[in-house]
């Protein structure tokens, strides 16, 4: 316990410090400073907070304790009564400490961008991967976030065999981030004339919005060319040169941004994307290295883990990770995920304290 005391004390400290940086004129002109300083208050608050109430109870236990030897009778027992009150709610406050405590991802109070893909199934992995669209375009339009189209490729059948979009919201690569892996589709396709169950998939990638300056990417590195964008999109589709393709030469990671009304627009997309793309390459690169880390995490991450089933028939869905099962599919698919992303979050935090006690 001592040196939770300590680290914690140095947290409160740290805390404090950055209430008075934020008061100060220069660091309040400086939006980007602000922002950092904003989050980094905002992921000490709850431990800060609940560090003072675990403080206040145990002074108030101490107190109980020297009554409850008093000589008087009645104040020895409203002392007692006090202490086996108190006792519990201090080791409430230990266990919530101790989430609290356990390691965050820096990037989870960051913007999220997601891939989605069409996998096994052809035509009917793409229709699901439209599904998935939705699903998560209603889950964070009902948590007030903003979600922006990066690159679409619609497919003839319905559906996309590529759909990219970013998702604007406090702390929404932190809860989306379990999303990554194969998703498994159990149901009878459209066209399907013999009423036969098929298997199909799709696949998602869930990446932190990633600053310029947390995450530097050379230039030289890049080969940027421009295009004519194609499809849907409005007047200004197919009279200017707008489409941004760019490539990361060392990785061969490709990606192209035509959406945005203008060049400018759809460059700055693109080389936000192609940041974050090459960034979560690095991090599994670096998850390969350290197997214990792999370990305590609920998935890899890996497109090719199969991390849920979503069984149409039966509507049912299930998250083969932390063995979730529900039987409400339909709401799922309407983006109600509160329940499910609370699931893989407290899945998550369980395995990291296990992790750390090895």
């Amino acid at each position: 316990m001592a040196k939770m005391d300590e680290r914690l004390e140095k947290m409160v400290e740290r805390y404090r410090e950055i209430n008075d940086l934020m008061m100060q004129s220069d660091v309040v002109s400086d939006r980007k400073t602000m922002a950092k300083l904003g989050r980094e208050q905002n992921e000490l608050t709850p431990i800060v907070e609940t560090y003072e109430e675990y403080k206040k109870a145990v002074e108030e236990l101490e107190e109980a304790k020297v009554l409850s030897k008093e000589e008087d009778k009645e104040i020895r027992e409203m002392a007692q009564m006090e202490l086996e009150e108190l006792e519990p709610k201090i080791q409430n406050y230990l266990d919530r400490l101790e989430l609290l405590l356990v390691p965050k991802d820096p990037n989870d109070s960051h913007n999220a961008i997601l891939e989605i893909r069409g996998a096994a199934g052809g035509d009917e992995g793409n229709i699901f991967a439209g599904d998935l669209f939705r699903m998560y375009s209603k889950y964070a339009e009902a948590k007030g976030w903003r979600t922006e189209v990066i690159e679409m490729e619609d497919s003839e059948a319905g559906g996309f065999s590529l759909v990219s979009f970013k998702v604007n919201g406090e702390g929404a690569y932190g809860i989306l981030k379990f999303e990554s892996g194969s998703h498994r589709v159990q149901r009878v396709p459209k066209t399907e004339s013999q009423g036969r169950i098929h298997t199909s998939t799709a696949t998602v990638l869930c990446m932190p919005e990633v600053e310029a300056e947390d995450f530097d990417i050379d230039m030289n590195d890049l080969e940027i060319e421009t295009m004519r964008s194609s499809g849907a999109g409005g007047q200004h589709i197919n009279k200017t040169d707008s489409a941004v393709r760019i490539v990361h030469k060392p990785t061969g990671i490709v990606v192209k941004c035509q959406d945005g009304r203008s060049q400018h627009e759809n460059r700055a997309t693109a080389l936000m994307t192609i940041r974050a793309r090459v960034y979560e390459e690095r991090q599994r690169e670096l998850d390969q290295k350290n197997e214990k880390e792999r370990r305590t995490k609920i998935g890899t991450g890996d497109r090719a883990e199969k991390i849920r089933t979503y069984n149409y028939p039966q509507n049912r869905v299930t998250d083969h990770r932390i063995g979730y099962t529900v039987n409400q599919l339909d709401r799922i698919m309407d983006g109600r995920l509160d329940d499910l992303m609370a699931a893989l979050q407290l899945a998550d935090q369980q395995a990291k304290i296990a992790g750390e006690k090895e």
